[in-house]
């Protein structure tokens, strides 16, 4: 079975919680025995999640060779002009590391989706603005890292697509089984 999730902000990706930590787990959430998390969304970032229980499901979408794409709506401090948004597309250095190049545009107007609890820290004299990228890797905190090697540090993160598969109207917490053509849409 391949399951969409919404995952909420402090939510981590995981059944299991880490010792001390304050942050929530999947465990919460009633999904069926056996299901595990292709991939992963930090505690800080929300958005569509995508279990399992079958085997090798996990290496074939993450396989960077495969390169299945994942869209990632970013609320960013400030507005990034076109050079910022080209030098995103090309790729920036992040920790030593290229990313490989991306899409990346702004999202004007701003996504419709839930608000966050809490919500996200208001400068007010610093506006903010959404951005989408479109990655085929997935490397520790990337996007997070790429918005703030331009000079826009990540406010909020929500993956809003995998492959063709888009997260939708499904509600932050609620999850449900795909059918055999969504399936075919995140595996396209």
């Amino acid at each position: 079975m391949l399951l969409a999730f919404h995952k909420p902000y402090g939510i981590l990706s995981q059944f299991t919680p880490e010792p001390g930590s304050r942050w929530g787990t999947l465990a919460a959430f009633k999904l069926p025995a056996r299901v595990y998390a292709l991939g992963r969304l930090d505690a800080d970032s929300e958005g569509l999640l995508l279990l399992s229980d079958e085997a090798g499901l996990n290496s074939h979408l993450l396989d960077p060779e495969a390169g299945h794409r994942r869209e990632y709506w970013v609320q960013v401090e400030g507005v990034p002009d076109d050079a910022a948004l080209q030098q995103l597309a090309r790729g920036v250095t992040i920790g030593g590391y290229r990313t490989q190049p991306c899409a990346a545009r702004r999202l004007e107007p701003a996504p419709l989706i839930a608000l966050r609890d809490p919500p996200i820290r208001v400068r007010k004299s610093v506006p903010d603005s959404w951005l989408a990228l479109e990655l085929t890797e997935g490397k520790n905190r990337q996007v997070r890292r790429m918005t703030a090697a331009v000079g826009h540090p990540t406010l909020r993160l929500v993956r809003a697509r995998i492959g063709r598969f888009e997260l939708g109207e499904l509600k932050p917490g609620d999850w449900r089984e795909l059918s055999a053509a969504e399936r075919a849409a995140v595996f396209a």
